[in-house]
């Protein structure tokens, strides 16, 4: 919760608007591989090749930000979903002013890198004129 919260923070001290018109629930957001272990709401995650798919759950909105801005995902496997995570929802007009455009993906594609200190792992994902953006820790 705590990435979600510097995420949150970080677009709010920035002055963005964080009002974003995601896909609708069960949108496939496209498929990814993880090269480790990570934590996902709490429950191990294994290593491996997921479809990333968007739910109709959001968190609670924190201090500047919208219900639209974040939305729980589901990591599904053979039909079977493995785990959720919140991933942050940036649309492509507001991402130029928080990242650069070196290290985003490009329109339908997605990223998974793991971050300085391998603590966490970031899936981005460039869907429909957004930006997906979900942190995760590193699995023991």
């Amino acid at each position: 919760m705590k990435k979600v919260f510097l995420v949150g923070t970080l677009v709010a001290a920035l002055g963005l608007p964080l009002v974003v018109s995601a896909q609708t629930a069960g949108t496939a957001l496209g498929s990814i591989t993880l090269g480790r272990r990570v934590m996902a709401d709490g429950q191990p995650l294994a290593a491996g090749t997921y479809q990333v798919r968007l739910t109709a759950d959001s968190p609670k909105p924190g201090a500047g930000q919208t219900a639209e801005s974040e939305r729980y995902v589901e990591f599904v496997r053979g039909g079977k979903v493995l785990g959720r995570e919140i991933a942050t929802i940036v649309s492509a007009a507001d991402i130029e002013q928080v990242a650069d455009s070196k290290r985003r993906p490009a329109a339908g594609a997605n990223r998974v890198e793991l971050l300085k200190g391998d603590d966490y792992v970031r899936v981005w994902i460039n869907r429909g004129g957004n930006n997906y953006i979900i942190h995760m820790p590193t699995g023991a």
